[in-house]
């Protein structure tokens, strides 16, 4: 970082420096708080001083946090937050596949996935000839897997300054940018009480810097409930446990944005819901020869047009609990059917079951389907759709909003931002009666499907 900038910050709040990390990278103490996750700082100057007279969002992602587990499990501090600005009670829709990276990345682009290159938590780009996979460190830093222009990118680019305290994608450069606060993921660690608190302390050390310095945007990620409703089921006690969990955190949160006396936004979502599986491993190799096949996971990346031909006509009528198309015939309502990271043909669960290509080779365990699971048809499967709470001083009291898809998220906090937001999948249009100015002079044109339904 620029001297400059590092004398400003440091000698505005030199303890500061420490709870972040900054003065050493291994974690550090914040006065009666806990340890202090390490942030990786960039640095990009100081705001804009348009971007220092906005307010502030405060964007956090409880993974696999099912529509219905906050009425379900009286999450009491998410309600309160619903009740004090906006909710979904009838969920948020995720984009296809239903699953943590494509949708973490389609809530903060407004691209569905097959726009934003992250078609699944793994798969194959047959043009590179190379793999991205989420627990992939050399892949998820590569900035060339992704397209579109993530929030903290925009951000940036527009003279605002920014802090991703954990989300998929906030660790590569994106659009030629990274934000410039940043946590590398660790999981081994990142689900630890400790850690788990820390992030709360960063982002409130981080909202206490000087306002010159001073991030508007700050994303947030907890792996919870999503670990525990894989293991026991959406249902189990341990879900449920988790549910509380997170739900604790969420107000802990909300009660230390609310003592810094700043204008904040905190908007909390989820990537997608959990289902109960249902029956064991399909496993498609039994229905079809797939030699000449490339596979990851259930994705299918024939070599030839031949071979695509002979596995789409062994598999078309092979099951009811899967259907089969050619990539450019996919139904246009998944938004799936253009990329060829996608595969070719494309399999897809009719319901809430476990699809793979092949078994493991010989001599590894064969171990079945976790009771748990997620990557459905959030249209079919409803048990995929997502939470959307948001509260705060740009946003009107006591609003629901009707089911809507998730990439209208991304122009709705644009404008929150006072950011002018490139095209996209999304449409302001969507979330805007939740807004205090309702939307008024939005700051970009945004395109695409305008989603479900309007504010109520």
């Amino acid at each position: 970082m620029r001297f400059e900038a590092w004398k400003r910050a440091a000698l505005a709040l030199v303890p500061l420096a420490f709870s972040l990390g900054l003065v050493s990278q291994q974690p550090s103490t914040f006065p009666g708080s806990s340890p202090a996750l390490p942030l990786v700082h960039v640095d990009h100057g100081p705001n804009y001083a348009k971007a220092q007279q906005q307010h502030y969002v405060v964007l956090v992602s409880l993974d696999g946090f099912r529509w219905d587990y906050a009425k379900r499990d009286s999450a009491t501090h998410l309600l309160a937050l619903g009740k004090q600005g906006v909710w979904a009670p009838e969920g948020m829709l995720p984009s296809y596949p239903s699953l943590t990276f494509p949708n973490h990345f389609s809530i903060v682009t407004g691209l569905y996935p097959e726009h934003h290159g992250l078609v699944a938590n793994n798969f194959l780009d047959p043009a590179r000839q190379a793999r991205y996979g989420m627990s992939d460190p050399t892949a998820v830093t590569d900035g060339s897997w992704y397209s579109g222009t993530p929030l903290w990118s925009l951000a940036e680019s527009q003279g605002m300054r920014t802090a991703c305290i954990f989300w998929p994608g906030s660790e590569a450069e994106i659009a030629g940018i990274r934000p410039s606060w940043y946590a590398q993921f660790d999981k081994k660690t990142e689900g630890t009480p400790a850690v788990q608190q820390a992030r709360i302390d960063d982002a409130v050390a981080l909202l206490k810097l000087p306002p010159a310095d001073r991030p508007h945007f700050i994303t947030i990620y907890y792996s919870e409930p999503d670990h525990e409703g894989h293991e026991f089921g959406p249902d189990a006690p341990e879900t449920r446990a988790a549910v509380h969990k997170v739900d604790a955190l969420v107000g802990k949160l909300k009660a230390a944005l609310d003592a810094t006396g700043l204008p904040v936004d905190l908007v909390v979502v989820s990537d997608h819901g959990m289902a109960h599986v249902q029956g064991p491993w399909i496993t498609l190799d039994q229905f079809a020869d797939l030699s000449g096949f490339d596979t990851v996971g259930s994705l299918l990346y024939g070599k030839t047009e031949e071979d695509r031909v002979r596995v789409y006509n062994q598999l078309k009528k092979a099951s009811s609990q899967f259907v089969v198309f050619r990539l450019n015939n996919v139904p246009p309502d998944l938004n799936y059917n253009r990329n060829p990271r996608e595969g070719d043909p494309v399999v897809i669960a009719t319901g809430p079951y476990a699809i793979r290509a092949h078994e493991p080779p010989d001599g590894k365990p064969d171990q079945p389907p976790t009771p748990g699971m997620h990557g459905f048809d959030p249209r079919k499967v409803p048990e995929m759709k997502a939470i959307f709470f948001a509260a705060g001083p740009d946003i009107l009291k006591g609003k629901t909003v009707a089911q809507f898809e998730n990439v209208n998220v991304y122009p709705w906090l644009a404008h929150l931002l006072g950011l002018t937001p490139p095209k996209n999948d999304g449409s302001l249009n969507v979330l805007a009666g939740t807004l205090r100015d309702g939307g008024a002079n939005p700051s970009g044109v945004s395109g695409g499907e305008a989603g479900d339904g309007p504010a109520k």
